[in-house]
């Protein structure tokens, strides 16, 4: 089955035959991607529920999205469901993915529009989007966030091994 041209659940580069309107830019690698599911809520996100940071603000954000009604999913990158997106599981765990009306975006780009979807976080995600500041935030994610949270997830991952080896 496919959706636009696009064999549903993979993960497609973008290049100069993909509308640019329909693709956020570069976002995994330095490309653009896009990803297509039929019948998925127009907005979902991956997450890594085993790590304890990402699992408590993601878990603050599916239950304020459960309690509004909103459609949003909230999908366990250590889950089978993670195949669905395309993405392998180191790839996925070094930040957060939010795939919505079939853009796929990660980082402050995808925080940006997982905000935008719920009402008590607009101000911040149009704080955060303003000029200088998404820079600002950007970097901080990319280079000093994100790289931290994915090395305490090895350390964890490392641990739990050596734990279970014991």
């Amino acid at each position: 089955m496919t959706c636009g041209g696009y064999a549903r659940g993979r993960l497609w580069r973008t290049g100069p035959n993909v509308s640019t309107r329909h693709v956020a830019n570069g976002f995994i690698g330095g490309r653009s991607y896009l990803l297509c599911m039929e019948n998925a809520p127009d907005t979902r996100v991956l997450y890594n529920a085993n790590c304890p940071v990402c699992n408590f603000e993601i878990g603050h954000y599916a239950r304020y999205a459960g309690n509004a009604g909103l459609p949003i999913r909230f999908d366990d990158l250590n889950t089978e469901v993670r195949s669905q997106w395309g993405l392998d599981a180191d790839t996925a765990a070094r930040r957060l993915y939010v795939l919505h009306n079939g853009v796929l975006t990660s980082g402050i780009p995808a925080f940006l529009v997982l905000w935008a979807q719920m009402p008590r976080y607009r101000f911040l995600g149009r704080l955060v989007g303003l000029p200088g500041i998404r820079q600002i935030a950007t970097l901080a994610y990319d280079h000093v966030l994100a790289p931290l949270i994915y090395r305490w997830h090895l350390r964890r991952v490392r641990r739990q091994a050596a734990r279970a080896a014991q």
